[in-house]
């Protein structure tokens, strides 16, 4: 996960816990999120402008975290209008690189973290999230299984462009996914997202074997 989902997210849960029972159905409102948000920041004080940077959230983090994912269905709409707005298909056409690249980036969560050297190739670890190999025996459970991805979906062209969709930005198909966005944040470049795409997709990836 990204640093900005990471204090998005902690924002939310620091917000939710805080809330007395009486108000546990009700948005936090705009004074509490800025205090939780000035804590958060207050962490970060020494840390470079870089990583400052980092921890700002764009209009959907601030917008998701301050209603606790629970937004309204207008809202729910802008958000994914809005992101859908930058979502980039792939300037060749082709959607799928190689699975076993594939298989090497949706198994690495190096990459984005302050013990990482600035030379490291970020990785997707998604399966911190999903299932992907059904022979894997470690896997998070955040996320759906995506176990025979592509076959389930009998290598559909249009199934292809909507997974790639989901894996540019989130949010452009789920407002206030807990996924991160690895296309439009650049955390994953234009190949590795081929590649990752290819292991659930080509017939010859063991996900769908």
């Amino acid at each position: 996960m990204t640093i900005r989902t990471l204090i998005a997210a902690g924002l939310a849960i620091g917000l939710c816990t805080a809330a007395s029972p009486a108000l546990a159905q009700e948005k936090t409102d705009a004074a509490a999120f800025q205090k939780m948000e000035a804590a958060v920041k207050a962490t970060f004080s020494r840390a470079t402008p870089e990583w400052q940077k980092r921890i700002e959230l764009d209009e959907t983090q601030r917008l998701c975290t301050i209603a606790r994912n629970q937004v309204s269905a207008a809202d729910a709409d802008a958000i994914q209008k809005r992101e859908s707005a930058s979502i980039v298909m792939p300037a060749d056409g082709k959607f799928l690189g190689d699975w076993k690249n594939g298989f090497a980036v949706a198994n690495s969560g190096r990459g984005g973290q302050f013990s990482d050297d600035a030379k490291t190739i970020n990785g997707g670890n998604c399966y911190a999230c999903h299932q992907m190999d059904p022979k894997e025996l470690s896997y998070g459970t955040l996320g759906p299984s995506l176990a025979a991805y592509g076959r389930d979906r009998k290598y559909d062209e249009a199934a292809i462009k909507d997974a790639w969709k989901k894996i540019y930005n989130s949010q452009a198909v789920v407002a206030c996914s807990n996924m991160p966005r690895f296309g439009v944040t650049k955390f994953l470049d234009e190949q590795q997202l081929k590649d990752v795409m290819a292991y659930l997709f080509d017939p010859n990836s063991p996900v769908n074997k």
